[in-house]
């Protein structure tokens, strides 16, 4: 018997075609936010499972575990400790500029003090995150099947929020990683409303109107050179410094350093720490007391100088030895038609307008095709309401309903459809009231047919829809620029 030679596994071959594979799934599944809704798949899970839960921002809250697990049975098959990491995020006000879900309960402290568990947590959307679900039931967006093939999620958020520039991400992927800052939505919708009326805008154009990097923790950034850089290229490096001030002297002839807004991310707790131990090592001289002072109503962090210490120059130290002082690495790279690609602030702010442009297109068409049915059947009752005495008479003489709609598609030249709602119609639809309210409705679903029709031949009014959006979403929840 002579045995069939196998082929030769090449290892490297094997190891090499399972680790991209591995790559791509974290690169595209897991690490990176996509540019339209600046989402990572997470994030969308939870976000849609809440908005599927119908817990929104006007209804009440409810348990985190609750929403976990909602999230893993469905969508997403990893650890439940991931998917309350990014729940417990999204409602951080120091995490995020613009919080998407309201928490209520422990949701962890800029001392980086951990959430409480998720059974002690309550949870819902807020307003804004209805507003990146706005009009998902509309065909606006692709669906994919979830991990089981038993449902469909969506492969991104039809989002009426820049989010990608108001919130930012983070994330390490394999051999790449992203670092967007958040910026404040006044100026993004001003950026928008301008590229739309001047789409040939230049990045020294646009940052007339985004100034730089707005942080929820404020601060204030030193110098435009990180920022010019970060957003013509997609890197750069933006130095954040403490808000501080010094008090004036007091009856024992003592002055104060109040420290009242730290740089993004920096864990205050480990800042404290850090100072005193500064100061135990003699590295930093001239404070002869510390304390945190922080309460509901904002960040203090007191520093008590001694009498002969030099204000300025211990404040200098400061800046130089701790986290007061630290540097944002700008990378701002997202998945651009599924590939990751480090993107300007004019590719960030143009795929948003043309990801609108995208949804509106799609709702327009969704619901044109449904004005359009909803008029084939008001013509029908129309026919039927005017030739009531007629139509009464056929379907009296007629054996069953199946033979007295076929009578009124003959005698009446009318579709199944609308032979199919008149025999479904209401007595009390022969009331004169009501049939004026058919002949009224007709008029109002001829005139919006006549409106979507006109916005999808003219891709300009589309463009002039996203402006009134944006402008419309400033004056509804713009707020000032915290960092300076």
């Amino acid at each position: 018997m002579v045995l069939g030679k196998t082929k030769p596994v090449n290892i490297e071959e094997e190891m090499r075609s399972s680790y991209l594979d591995y790559a791509m799934s974290v690169i595209i599944s897991r690490a990176l936010p996509d540019v339209r809704d600046g989402l990572k798949p997470v994030q969308r899970r939870i976000l849609y499972a809440m908005n599927d839960m119908g817990i929104n921002h006007t209804g009440s809250h409810k348990k985190s575990a609750r929403i976990v697990g909602e999230v893993l049975g469905k969508y997403h098959p990893h650890s439940d400790a991931p998917v309350y990491e990014a729940m417990v995020r999204m409602a951080q006000d120091f995490s995020m500029r613009y919080v998407l879900i309201d928490g209520q309960g422990n949701f962890g402290s800029v001392d980086n003090d951990p959430p409480a568990a998720m059974r002690y947590t309550e949870a819902r959307l807020t307003e804004l995150a209805g507003l990146m679900l706005a009009d998902i039931d509309k065909d606006t967006v692709n669906f994919t099947p979830n991990f089981d093939d038993s449902l469909q999620e969506p492969s991104v958020l039809p989002t009426k929020l820049p989010n990608l520039l108001l919130n930012g991400s983070s994330g390490i992927a394999v051999g790449m990683a992203t670092n967007i800052p958040p910026h404040n939505l006044g100026e993004v919708c001003d950026a928008v409303s301008y590229l739309i009326d001047n789409s040939k805008a230049t990045v020294d154009e646009l940052t007339q109107f985004i100034k730089g990097p707005d942080f929820p923790t404020a601060g204030i950034i030193l110098g435009q050179d990180g920022i010019k850089s970060a957003y013509a290229t997609g890197h750069g490096r933006i130095v954040v410094q403490a808000k501080a001030y010094i008090t004036d002297a007091s009856e024992m002839g003592r002055r104060q350093i109040v420290v009242t807004e730290l740089p993004y991310q920096t864990n205050k707790a480990a800042l404290v720490e850090r100072i005193a131990e500064l100061v135990a090592d003699k590295r930093i001289t001239g404070i002869s007391e510390l304390r945190d002072e922080s309460d509901r109503q904002g960040m203090r962090i007191v520093i008590e100088l001694k009498r002969e210490a030099q204000p300025q120059t211990v404040l200098k130290n400061l800046y130089k030895h701790t986290a007061m002082q630290s540097a944002f690495f700008v990378n701002m790279l997202a998945l651009v038609d599924g590939q990751p690609r480090v993107i300007s602030l004019k590719e960030a702010l143009q795929n948003y307008i043309d990801f609108r442009r995208e949804v509106i297109t799609r709702r327009s068409r969704f619901e044109l095709k449904g004005a359009k049915a909803r008029a084939h059947i008001l013509e029908g009752l129309k026919i039927a309401l005017d030739q009531i005495d007629r139509v009464i008479a056929t379907i009296r003489k007629s054996e069953t309903a199946e033979k007295a709609r076929q009578s009124l598609m003959t005698d009446f030249g009318l579709s199944q459809i609308q032979a199919q709602a008149i025999l479904d119609m209401q007595l009390r639809r022969l009331a004169n009231l009501e049939r004026q309210k058919v002949f009224e409705e007709y008029t109002e679903v001829l005139k919006n047919i006549a409106y979507l029709e006109d916005l999808l031949a003219n891709p300009r009014r589309v463009l002039l829809l996203i402006r009134n959006e944006v402008t419309e979403l400033k004056s509804k929840y713009g707020d000032p620029r915290r960092t300076e």
